[in-house]
């Protein structure tokens, strides 16, 4: 096949590559032939059946398709000849005559009408059809609005829903001009399986699927009705999709996915829909501080009614209050910073923490979610990103998913999984609860809950025995291979069995499979990492790509699915008690002269960092109750949720004798502050972030924080200055800039140019490179050059189910919240649909309680106890119970175990003994 194909396109010579239709060569010369059912962006492939897009090919008494029409060479193409454009008008004119009436009272702006407009059409001079014929209006669903008065049958929903979300849920149903969309067997669209992604509508070419946001009372929208576009970030997970907010006014209306090198346009219902909580009324809009007649602190104040415990205040006061005491304490105060803030906010609070107070007991959320992954990834591979983007997919035959659920946690990379699977990658799920992906795997294994070192020494045992490994990859890139070859051979998968559940012949089939990958992914989330032997399950993942070879190559490598949308940058920012940022370590002289250097005397004990690694999250609320630590400042975190053991988490913040918390709400954490920062959300502030692919992406702002409420960056730096720092930051690039000066991963990658490209994969070779999505070909970041291969034994429960806690207890997110529903739950499309506490159970056992679906259940476990509504879930294993974490009125944290991993120190949030009990229903308030 030839490199180019070169043929005449209105008068032209022009070149194109195989593959590449007449429409693209065009639209790629700034020729824009009109298309309906034809979407040019990523994963739709064109369809050819709207016929908009016709050109004229000499020799060819046809028009032909340009969206599906290859060229040939010597091709002779004319795309504006009178025939062509007659032909286009016709088709639009036709379309036109069906569509709902379009005037000033009823105006509907969609790309059909963008279309008309582009042909200078009007109007349609054709009758209608549709006067006996008008569809019902579906406003059943609380997202998506659908007018199928509006459809031209242009399959581009079907394609959507079906080739690029993978969620089949859309069809057509009936012949000819009778066909219509459908939503599973033709339900209305609110009772369908639908999970309210709206690829669907961001494809419809006309408005006849919308979103609720934009439609009136009379179900009539304008998709045009907005007055700014801003391209920024998703706030929520890690995968870190581009968005396209539209503003009108000081408000966002709606969200659009944009070609972001994470998502290709693709976005979830949080990323679309989830826009709203920013304009909640609950929103900090004045700085707080705490009354001297206030009840005690707790989790009793009434957003609605802030004046019982706090007095609202100047901005000078508040900082002044805030500053005063904090200023001069040394190891009494601690930090908590926030990985929904920015790059450049998450390395001015750790650099306040470290100059201001002269210690490291500073941290983050990943210290709840990846830190075992993170520690793991360190010692054996020298690097705590991940080696390979989860779009390299494409590239891999095989895919391993283990303790991850990224159809509900990460649903925008669950799609290019499921695509994968589709074009007949073989997915290999991983997990003791069955989930989404089920259906798109070539292997299951559903195993006891805690005994994932067991089956994956067991898959490796297999791969060892049998002769699978990739010597010479071991022999030339990894060490302690023979050490980790005898701790295997006590792990027979017929020996596990009794551990992990799983039969052997499953294990050798899976451990074959993966073996006799080409090339092959490994992904993990929280179910991997939040277990006392979570640096162990992490470390068997790691040693089963390395004895295989599967990393530093296309399609191959080791991917932890981050949480929270900027935890990796985050972490890279230094927010970590143990390092600096880019993972230099505390302990290093070198690395503390470097930062001696640059940071100066501002913090009044010569610029140096301490020689000392400091607390952890879990270790800061535990010296609180020691009485070493008596002040906190607080920024977008809310430990009153997210820590283990509740109870006592909630006894350390009302120990403080001084709070400071910044946040976008009061969250329960806020209840026990003495001082309220109001702050920023990320729609509303400038700074970049780092998503899981190691993408530094820029986000800007769309709207300004209501009210009196600041960016964050700002807060931090007059915070610091109030204490003795002599910052003179005016803007997020300049706190970028000094980044840049410790950090080597932003090498190359400027503010200009990620304000220019919008995201920047890091490492970048040069000032044009876009960054490398496969690490480690050559070599690793570790003494010598080589990855380590670290032996990793059975570690026995913290707490195993007896006679009194038979069940055992994991917990997680759902796909409509995130984190502790601080913000989602203040969504309108997100809590409308899951607006309740509940808890998933197998039908086996809601039997054996006597509780039907939707009724309420009390679990127990030693620390605490809730009662919530109890669902029927088949993929929960009959002696599990699943609780989300989202909800304060059930808070799952009350119940966990706070025993912690001893490499990353994160707590053991997948497995406790648990007590299930039919209840009495919660009395409504």
């Amino acid at each position: 096949m030839p490199d180019t194909i070169t043929f005449t396109l209105d008068g032209e010579t022009v070149q194109a590559r195989p593959g590449e239709t007449i429409w693209e060569v065009a639209n790629g010369r700034g020729l824009v032939i009109p298309h309906l059912c034809h979407k040019p962006a990523p994963g739709y492939r064109p369809d050819g059946n709207c016929r908009a897009c016709m050109v004229e090919i000499e020799g060819e008494r046809t028009l032909a398709a340009s969206c599906i029409r290859e060229p040939t060479d010597g091709m002779v193409v004319t795309t504006h000849s009178a025939r062509a454009k007659s032909a286009r008008k016709m088709v639009i004119e036709m379309l036109l005559a069906d569509q709902p009436e379009r005037d000033a009272a009823h105006d509907r702006s969609s790309h059909l009408w963008d279309m008309a407009e582009a042909n200078g059409i009007a109007e349609s001079r054709l009758p209608t059809l549709e006067a006996e014929r008008i569809p019902l209006l579906d406003d059943s669903h609380v997202a998506m609005r659908v007018n199928l008065d509006a459809c031209i049958q242009c399959g581009l929903c079907v394609r959507a829903c079906r080739e690029v979300q993978v969620n089949d849920v859309i069809g057509m149903a009936g012949r000819g001009h009778d066909a219509y969309p459908v939503f599973d067997f033709d339900d209305p669209m609110g009772e369908s399986t639908c999970v309210a992604c709206g690829e669907c509508v961001q494809a419809c070419p006309t408005g006849a699927l919308m979103e609720a946001s934009i439609v009136d009372a009379r179900q009539i929208g304008d998709s045009a009705d907005w007055d700014r576009e801003t391209k920024s970030i998703c706030p929520f997970c890690g995968v870190g999709c581009q968005v396209s907010l539209k503003s009108k006014g000081d408000r966002i209306v709606k969200v659009d996915g944009i070609d972001g090198p994470a998502n290709e346009g693709r976005l979830c219902v949080k990323g679309r829909f989830g826009f709203d909580y920013i304009h909640h009324p609950h929103r900090l809009t004045v700085p707080l501080i705490r009354r001297d007649d206030a009840p005690a602190k707790g989790l009793n104040v009434d957003p609605g009614n802030l004046s019982t415990h706090f007095r609202k205040a100047t901005w000078e006061e508040a900082l002044e209050a805030a500053a005063a005491g904090l200023r001069g304490r040394g190891r009494e105060v601690a930090g908590f910073g926030s990985a929904k803030c920015s790059n450049e906010e998450a390395y001015l609070f750790q650099k306040f923490i470290r100059q201001g107070f002269g210690h490291n007991n500073v941290d983050h959320c990943t210290r709840l979610c990846h830190a075992s992954s993170v520690a793991a990834l360190l010692e054996n591979v020298g690097s705590g990103a991940v080696t390979a983007t989860f779009n390299e997919i494409e590239n891999a035959d095989v895919a391993i998913v283990i303790g991850a659920n990224p159809v509900e946690n990460h649903p925008v990379a669950a799609t290019y999984f499921k695509q994968f699977a589709k074009r007949g990658g073989k997915l290999i799920v991983m997990d003791p609860r069955g989930q989404a992906l089920k259906r798109h795997a070539a292997h299951m294994v559903q195993f006891r809950p805690g005994a994932d070192v067991a089956l994956l020494n067991s898959i490796m045992h297999v791969i060892a025995d049998e002769g699978l490994t990739d010597r010479q990859y071991i022999e030339a890139m990894t060490e302690n291979w023979e050490a980790q070859k005898a701790h295997l051979e006590g792990f027979a998968p017929e020996k596990m069995t009794g551990l992990t559940g799983i039969d052997a012949d499953t294990v050798r089939a899976v451990a074959r499979t993966f073996a006799g990958a080409k090339a092959a992914m490994i992904f993990w989330g929280m179910g991997v990492s939040q277990h006392i032997h979570g640096t162990d399950n992490s470390r068997c993942l790691i040693s089963l790509a390395l004895m295989t070879g599967q990393v530093g190559r296309p399609g191959a490598g080791l991917h932890p699915l981050r949480g929270q949308n900027n935890v990796q940058g985050a972490s890279d920012a230094g927010l970590i008690p143990m390092f600096l940022p880019d993972y230099a370590s505390v302990l290093s002289e070198e690395v503390r002269e470097k930062y001696a250097g640059l940071w100066g005397d501002e913090g009044g004990h010569g610029g140096e960092i301490v020689a000392e690694k400091g607390l952890t999250v879990t270790e800061i609320l535990g010296a609180v109750h020691d009485d070493r630590i008596k002040a906190m400042y607080i920024l977008g975190e809310n430990p009153a949720m997210s820590d283990p053991d509740l109870d006592h988490a909630r006894a350390a913040l009302a120990k403080l004798d001084h709070l400071v918390v910044q946040d976008i709400f009061l969250t329960e954490t806020a209840n026990y502050a003495d001082v309220i920062l109001p702050a920023s959300a990320f729609a509303e502030k400038a700074g970049t972030v780092t998503n899981t692919n190691r993408q530094v992406q820029m986000g800007r702002p769309a709207v300004p924080p209501p009210g009196e409420a600041r960016q964050d960056w700002w807060i931090v730096t007059e915070l610091a200055k109030r204490c003795g720092l002599d910052w003179r930051y005016t803007h997020p690039r300049d706190v970028f800039a000094e980044m840049k000066q410790v950090m080597p991963s932003l090498d190359n990658i400027t503010w200009a140019r990620l304000e220019d490209e919008g995201a920047v994969t890091y490492p970048s070779l040069s000032p044009e490179d876009p960054g490398q999505p496969i690490v480690f070909a050559d070599g690793f970041p570790r003494a010598g050059g080589r990855a380590r291969f670290t032996p990793a034994d059975v570690i026995p429960p913290d707490e195993t189910p007896d006679a009194e806690y038979p069940m055992i207890l994991t917990t997680g997110r759902q796909l409509e919240h995130w984190h502790t529903g601080s913000m989602t739950r203040r969504a309108t499309v997100l809590d409308a649909v899951e607006p309740e506490a509940n808890c998933s159970l197998h039908p086996s056992t809601l039997r054996k309680l006597g509780v039907a679906p939707g009724g309420t259940v009390r679990l127990t476990t030693r620390r605490g106890s809730v009662t919530l509504l109890a669902r029927m879930d088949r993929a929960v294993a009959p002696d599990m119970v699943f609780l989300p974490f989202a909800y304060v009125e059930a808070a799952a944290n009350l119940l966990t175990n706070p025993a912690l991993d001893p490499f990353g120190k994160i707590p053991e949030f997948k497995f406790s003994a648990v007590k299930v009990e039919a209840a009495e229903p919660i009395a409504a308030e």
